[in-house]
Parts: C-alpha cells; sequence; structure tokens
C-alpha cells in the first residue's frame, strides 16, 4: 500500500469509522482512484482533506464502496426456495419473525421480503429491518421508486398488487413502504442486534477480506436464534459453516445449530 493512500485509509477510518483495510485492497483502491480523479484531486491527501468542507465527498465514496447494484427478486431460484421451504419451516416455529436485511442497498431485498411475507401471512402486519452504510442508498430506498429493469423478475400479480406504474417507473405501495424500517448500520464496526430469525446479507461479503469475512460470519450467528437462518449471496457459500455454528439447510441458506 503506498502512503498517500495508506494515510487516507487511517484518517478516512477516524472521520467515518470505515476501515476500508478490510475491504479487498485492489478492487478499493480501483474505485476510490478513479473516484478521486473524476473530482479533479491528485492525490488522496488532497481528496480527503476537500472532505472537511465538502462532505459529499464522503457519500460518494461509501457509495463507490457499497455498489448499490440490486433487483427484486435476484436470483429468483433462490427467493423460491426462500419462499416454498426456509419461510415455511421458520414459520411454524414461531409465530413471529424477526427479519434483518443487511446491506440492503437501494432497498429491493428488503421490499421483496416484505412482499414474500404477505403472501405467506396476508393480513399480518409483519416488519423487516433494513440496513446499510451507504446513506444515499438508504434515501433512494426510503423512495421506492425503481426504473422497469429493477422489476424485471417481479411476478405479474405482484406488479400489479404491490407496485404503481407512472412514467415508466415503478412505485412501491405505501403499504409494503411501511413495513420496512431502514437506518444506517456498519457491518464491521457497529454492534449487531440478537434475535433474529432471518437475516439476509447477500452481494457484499465478496468484497471484504477473509478476516472481515470471519468476524460477520461468527457476528452473524451469534445475532440469530438459534434454528434461524443467515442467506447469502451467489457467490459466497460458507465452506467451513460449523466454524460459526452453521449448517448448510439449502444452497446459500445456513441454519443456527
Amino acid at each position: 500500500m503506498d502512503k498517500d493512500f495508506e494515510w487516507f485509509v487511517k484518517q478516512f477510518k477516524r472521520k467515518t469509522g470505515v476501515d476500508l483495510s478490510l475491504y479487498k485492497e485492489a478492487q478499493m483502491k480501483r474505485r476510490l482512484t478513479t473516484l478521486r480523479d473524476m473530482r479533479g484531486f491528485d492525490s488522496f491527501t488532497r481528496f480527503l482533506k476537500e472532505m472537511d468542507t465538502n462532505p459529499e465527498l464522503v457519500n460518494d465514496c461509501l457509495d463507490r464502496l457499497t455498489i448499490n447494484v440490486s433487483e427484486f427478486f435476484r436470483n429468483p431460484e433462490r427467493w423460491r426456495v426462500l419462499e416454498q421451504k426456509i419461510l415455511p419451516r421458520l414459520l411454524s416455529e414461531r409465530r413471529l419473525l424477526k427479519i434483518w436485511s443487511a446491506a440492503c442497498s437501494t432497498g429491493e431485498e428488503p421490499y421483496t421480503l416484505v412482499m414474500l411475507l404477505d403472501q405467506l401471512l396476508p393480513g399480518k402486519q409483519v416488519k423487516v429491518l433494513a440496513t446499510d452504510i451507504d446513506n444515499l442508498a438508504l434515501a433512494k430506498a426510503k423512495q421506492g421508486i425503481y426504473p422497469s429493469r429493477a422489476v424485471k423478475e417481479v411476478p405479474q400479480a405482484y406488479l400489479k398488487t404491490y407496485f404503481v406504474q407512472r412514467d415508466g417507473l415503478y412505485y412501491v405501495s405505501d403499504d409494503v413502504k411501511s413495513r420496512v424500517m431502514f437506518k444506517r448500520h456498519n457491518l464491521l464496526a457497529d454492534p449487531f442486534e440478537s434475535g433474529f430469525d432471518l437475516i439476509l446479507c447477500r452481494n457484499v461479503i465478496i468484497y471484504f477480506t477473509d478476516e472481515a469475512k470471519d468476524l460477520l460470519y461468527h457476528k452473524f450467528s451469534e445475532a440469530l436464534n438459534t434454528g434461524g437462518v443467515l442467506f447469502v449471496g451467489s457467490t459466497e457459500q460458507i465452506f467451513y459453516p460449523q466454524k460459526y455454528r452453521l449448517e448448510t439447510e439449502d444452497t446459500f441458506f445456513y441454519r443456527k445449530i
């Protein structure tokens, strides 16, 4: 790590609480260098000093780190497993589920969850906690407005029931929006709540170092009730789940034991 960037990593952690050293360095440095150059700075030292007077640059950095590429029912075959196997099993064991969509990006994932649960539990007021480190992504999530590409995997019946289409955009219904509580949360630094029956953390752990992954899997396991499930992304298979008191319930679904 060159000295200019090493200094930036240390100072950025002091400023934001975000430890960039826990991200895979090559990917993270490339993204931030591109952003720095786009904003017209020739060093990370100058880039960070500008953040003192332009806090929007901090949000820009976080936006670069978190990618925020998402869609409703992403990897639909996994959502079918959740709908047909995982959720029915959890609901057979518990009257109410405590659910967390971690690193929720712009909100497609927690809203998808609410729609599934509404189908399984019509009339029940299900709540989902949704968190992300990126304030810009959370602001978009709370708006609940999406382009057509984001809803391409949504069943037609769901589109009619849970969305309003206007001017080529899809607006999530107020009823669905009211069932998701969004808040900012840093997975690598902030404490976790406990007592969850289902945690979704998909397509973000891949960007972290092995040390950070290990830390997160331990923390997710501790946050789950016995029998609760961790649902990860399609490139994030856990090879030794027993290390974290987890066992494979289905592909990319891990049950706390």
